[in-house]
């Protein structure tokens, strides 16, 4: 027989198997000789208080039953080399699940990708991180599998209407990762296991017959009767009939190109501020109560407050990860976060962020719909000001923002290229450092030490989101006034993150074969 199963477990039972077929055995009061197989389908932890708790669902083979059935994940392959062409601008999340899910309908995905391959574009993020200098085609953000294959690989989406979030998590178990994804309330792969997977997913997309060309770098586009005709590379032209633009969310020449071209788009509200880092430890002991236990996870954390109007809160955070240089050209300075699988950094740290719209770019208003663009440019722009030379971080002790003070030393930090004590409350826009402050504040009285001299912010995290939106008609999904023209995931604002990214690569594929089969 096949039982299903929910309860809640201490951490020790649920990290051992006899423990917990022992307790599974009380729960179903049978004998333990019974229990063929256990199969986890959900997991979480719930640290509410110091009694620590795994919540956990489970499939049970027991009795005649020897095993639990297994729910087969299916890809069909099939050769599409011969079939309609699309292409596709940008081989991160949106573009290459765009790709997959185009194979599945039965057409060519074609990509064009301005960055390197997952292996050619390691180098370049080594340079980095060792304050060499940005390739502005292939750093932590542009390059195969997009930025998040070098910024932690997480797969939490709040977003549960937009299409099939589980679909995206069983073609990246399909393509390589761990199965747990399927059963973690938080799935995460890491920046150490990504690069491969995101080099399965390029092999299934060539081996069908789709075509992946990296150095790739569309600059401009021809367009006649409402309709994109040709593609313009800085190599060569190529004449298209269909396009899904999933360039990701910092592709600025390209908002810039599609602007000249006389392409609508929109200025939307958006989100920036600075990374905030502190000893895993500390972070440990906050969250479990300082009840902390060799078989929990590195612990992590979601702050959200209200300031003046306007949301203060924690985005990406990375228990057990560290911080990473993730500007796309010289002379700006930007951060982000990433973990590998394993989590094990002495270092948690987290986006920290402030509501920006569209009222708060009237200084750039003169540049229309790419007044955010400019805004977060100057951001950008300032940190790199008062950081130090190449790639090197402004940074303050987080009780000495708060209060208006310029640290005079700092603590050690994951960033590799280096940190340098600057007055952050200072320089940045008084719309972000004072919330920021206020924000700050509320978070330590929620979690006691979160603003203490052991924490520092980083500056900047100014791409959590694109200031820019693509428009389009919200039911062929293409551009409102370019038929053809697909704009999807972060870059055309309609995504956060790998999961809703990648959702919404595949809904631009599937809308595409439904404006051919109306069209035929």
């Amino acid at each position: 027989m096949v039982h299903t199963l929910s309860f809640q477990v201490s951490p020790k039972i649920a990290a051992n198997d006899f423990l917990l077929k022992k307790q599974v055995a009380e729960q179903l009061s049978l004998p333990m000789a019974e229990i063929h197989e256990m199969r986890i389908t959900k997991r979480s932890i719930d640290a509410r208080s110091r009694n620590i708790k795994i919540n956990l669902s489970l499939l049970i083979a027991s009795g005649n039953d020897p095993s639990v059935p297994f729910e087969k994940i299916h890809y069909e392959k099939r050769d599409v080399s011969l079939q309609p062409e699309v292409h596709i601008v940008g081989a991160g999340p949106a573009g290459l699940f765009a790709a997959l899910r185009l194979i599945e309908l039965n057409l060519k995905p074609i990509v064009l990708e301005q960055g390197k391959d997952v292996s050619e574009r390691k180098k370049d993020i080594a340079k980095l991180n060792l304050n060499q200098g940005c390739n502005p085609l292939s750093n932590y953000c542009f390059g195969e599998g997009g930025a998040g294959t070098f910024s932690d690989g997480k797969l939490y989406t709040r977003s549960k209407k937009k299409g099939d979030n589980r679909r995206v998590l069983e073609l990246f178990v399909l393509h390589g990762a761990k199965p747990s994804i399927l059963v973690d309330s938080h799935p995460h792969i890491g920046s150490d296991k990504l690069p491969e997977i995101i080099s399965n997913m390029r092999k299934t997309i060539l081996e069908c017959g789709g075509e992946i060309h990296f150095n790739k770098q569309v600059v401009d586009f021809e367009i006649h009767n409402d309709c994109i005709t040709k593609l313009i590379c800085s190599d060569e032209t190529i004449p298209t009939k269909q396009v899904i633009l999933a360039t990701g969310h910092s592709a600025r020449p390209l908002y810039y190109a599609l602007h000249n071209a006389g392409v609508e788009l929109e200025a939307k509200a958006c989100a920036m501020g600075v990374r905030v880092e502190h000893p895993q430890d500390l972070i440990n002991h906050i969250q479990y109560h300082g009840n902390v236990m060799k078989e929990l996870p590195a612990a992590n954390y979601s702050l959200v407050h209200q300031v003046d109007g306007r949301g203060v809160y924690s985005f990406c955070m990375c228990p057990g990860g560290i911080i990473v240089p993730s500007m796309t050209a010289d002379k700006q300075t930007v951060v982000n976060g990433m973990s590998n699988s394993r989590r094990n950094s002495p270092y948690a740290n987290s986006g920290m962020v402030v509501e920006l719209q569209v009222s708060d770019f009237k200084n750039f208003e003169r540049y229309g719909e790419l007044a955010g663009l400019k805004f977060q440019e100057q951001f950008e722009t300032l940190a790199y000001q008062n950081g130090g030379q190449m790639q090197i971080a402004p940074a303050q002790r987080i009780s000495d923002f708060v209060r208006g003070k310029i640290s005079g030393t700092l603590p050690s930090t994951s960033y590799i290229p280096g940190i340098v004590s600057s007055p952050m409350h200072f320089w940045m826009p008084d719309c972000i450092a004072k919330r920021l402050q206020e924000g700050l504040k509320f978070f330590d009285r929620q979690m006691h030490g979160f603003a203490s001299s052991d924490g520092i912010i980083v500056g900047v995290e100014s791409r959590s989101s694109s200031p820019v939106r693509i428009p389009r008609n919200q039911e062929t999904l293409s551009h409102v006034r370019i038929t053809n023209l697909f704009p999807c995931g972060e870059g055309a604002g309609y995504a956060g993150g790998i999961v809703s990214s990648a959702v919404d690569g595949m809904n631009c594929a599937d809308a595409i074969v439904e404006k051919l089969r109306v069209k035929n």
